[in-house]
């Protein structure tokens, strides 16, 4: 599991893919939520501004993600 680090209370899922070096761009990510590349705690995930808290499991491509809080 890949954890990345954010200093605001939540990161929205494409937000999440650009910084993460998943997507390079924000319509690639756009692209892989809607065509239902992302899972988000087990479910596929079609809001690509859904909220990821810490603790939320992102899953692209075989990969797990999480976020933490930076200054925790």
């Amino acid at each position: 599991m890949i954890t990345i680090e954010i200093t605001t209370e939540y990161i929205k899922l494409q937000d999440l893919l650009k910084f993460a070096a998943i997507a390079s761009t924000g319509g690639e990510a756009k692209i892989m939520v809607q065509e239902g590349e992302v899972r988000v705690n087990g479910q596929v995930c079609t809001q690509r501004g859904k909220k990821i808290r810490p603790g939320d499991d992102v899953l692209v491509d075989g990969q797990h993600y999480t976020v933490s809080y930076a200054d925790r």
